[in-house]
């Protein structure tokens, strides 16, 4: 039983008896940690609102013996203000927050996963544009292992007139082995750029920004690859489509 800091940004929470709640943290140090905030749904409360989901904060937390440790001190890093005021970009952060709390492991230290989850809200909080999300979807996905192929046919091999996707298998097919969804010769370009590094270029590109029948297709796919790994809808998206 020890005292440790971290820094991490909250996931999500809910009740726990009349006052206190639980949060939900991915931290950069710890991996995923879930911790009792006592009395912070009292007026008074020391913790105020910086434990809200989608805050980046420094905390201090008291491990005790069981899964569930003890936030003591929490003080807010930033707690991404542009997010908050347009329901279309939270919407999209919370997509972000749902995806890192299915893949993160308990306990389980994952820097690379806390710095690439921070940059996509700082890029997202400085700038709305509609490929921040699913980057970060293919971006994840990279991370866990699960790369979409998208140089050559997954059927045959070849590097040539690719025109389908496969959510299944994660990969492009050509027009001879085609099956799953049909895949745009624009938005299996952009897929390569993202996962080339070269993300930068694509938020960049004007073009690309007004591209709205690109946008969505990029966004069906890429999310539809997040919850083939998690095997779940993602409930952040279903919001997103309501809107």
């Amino acid at each position: 039983m020890s005292l440790y800091r971290d820094q991490a940004v909250v996931l999500r929470s809910w009740k726990l008896g009349e006052a206190d709640r639980i949060i939900s943290l991915h931290t950069h140090e710890n991996g995923k940690v879930r911790g009792v905030a006592k009395g912070i749904r009292r007026t008074r409360s020391k913790f105020g609102g910086r434990l809200e989901p989608l805050s980046h904060v420094a905390v201090q937390l008291y491990r005790g013996r069981g899964d569930l440790d003890t936030i003591t001190q929490v003080e807010t890093i930033t707690r991404f203000p542009s997010l908050r005021h347009n329901p279309e970009r939270m919407g999209q952060a919370q997509a972000m927050l749902e995806a890192v709390d299915g893949v993160a492991q308990d306990r389980e230290a994952d820097r690379a996963l806390h710095v690439m989850l921070v940059r996509a809200l700082v890029t997202l909080e400085q700038r709305q544009n509609a490929f921040v999300l699913p980057a970060f979807f293919l971006k994840l996905l990279t991370h866990e292992g699960l790369a979409p192929q998208l140089d050559s046919c997954l059927g045959c091999g070849r590097a040539d007139s690719l025109v389908a996707f496969d959510v299944d298998d994660g990969g492009v097919l050509c027009r001879q082995c085609r099956r799953g969804r049909p895949i745009s010769t624009q938005a299996l370009a952009v897929m390569r750029q993202i996962l080339s590094g070269q993300l930068s270029v694509v938020l960049a590109d004007e073009a690309l920004h007004a591209a709205l029948d690109l946008q969505h297709e990029l966004q069906l796919l890429a999310t539809a690859l997040v919850e083939r790994h998690l095997e779940r809808r993602l409930r952040s998206i279903a919001v997103l489509e309501q809107a």
